[in-house]
């Protein structure tokens, strides 16, 4: 009895969550009516704002894989002062909320030492197209990070150390024998850094503004348009970014059988 209650409880928390979930979800699909829908993703500003997403966002990626990779195997691999201390700096912005993350980086780019360094250098990164990438990559690598350090800790030093041994150099132990054995986990990285670089919205908004036509993604011409009213935009949006993240999550399942195999 107590067990049949045990599981009940579970699977009723369980089904009442993932039913009001797919509702919510469901609620933004079938509430528009689709020639609005079909109307607002072929508008300029629409179109606009996909290509400015999937640009930046592509960009984004490649920059945040590199640093996550790095990053992830010298946490991994290597012990050294200060450690715990790097680790806990490289997860803090997750904590974050979007909003105070781009005031930092707003502040950092906007005012001091470095936001001098670069004007003299005649590179204006606040509300400007760069500041979009610049607030993608910093809103998207610590949870690139994670999994790539979860994925070399899974990975024996020792095939690393025998390749070595035959003679391969370090940069070639970790191109040719490393690398291939973290292609799942630097894939799934991959992916939600993608999802991560087109949802990100706050950090966007502070760094880069939210200028129609200009820095306008899709989660900023969400925001615009509901503030404007324009609801058939904004669902439109909603739509998008939905399709895109589903997109973007079976592509990972369809490689990541490729990688097994």
């Amino acid at each position: 009895m107590r067990n049949r209650l045990f599981k009940a409880s579970f699977l009723s928390v369980t089904v009442l969550f993932s039913t009001l979930l797919l509702w919510a979800v469901l609620s933004l699909i079938f509430m528009p009516r689709w020639e609005e829908v079909v109307a607002s993703a072929l508008s300029a500003e629409m179109l606009y704002s996909i290509r400015l997403s999937l640009l930046t966002s592509l960009l984004s990626v490649a920059i945040v894989m590199v640093l996550a990779t790095c990053i992830g195997y010298v946490l991994a691999r290597y012990s050294f002062p200060g450690q715990q201390v790097l680790r806990t700096l490289v997860d803090l912005p997750m904590a974050f909320p979007e909003l105070v993350l781009g005031l930092c980086l707003l502040l950092l780019f906007g005012h001091g030492v470095l936001s001098g360094w670069l004007k003299e250098l005649g590179i204006n990164i606040v509300f400007s197209r760069s500041a979009i990438v610049i607030a993608q990559v910093f809103t998207a690598v610590p949870y690139a990070i994670r999994v790539a350090y979860a994925t070399f800790m899974g990975i024996s030093p020792r095939y690393e150390l025998v390749a070595r041994s035959l003679g391969c150099s370090e940069w070639t132990a970790f191109r040719l024998v490393t690398l291939p054995m973290a292609k799942g986990g630097l894939l799934a990285a991959t992916v939600i850094s993608f999802a991560r670089c087109m949802g990100c919205f706050g950090t966007v908004l502070i760094l880069a503004g939210g200028t129609r036509m200009f820095t306008e993604t899709l989660p900023i011409t969400l925001y615009l348009n509901i503030s404007y009213g324009n609801l058939a935009m904004a669902m439109t949006s909603g739509i998008l970014l939905i399709a895109i993240s589903l997109g973007a999550i079976l592509v990972f399942e369809i490689l990541n059988k490729e990688v097994l195999l």
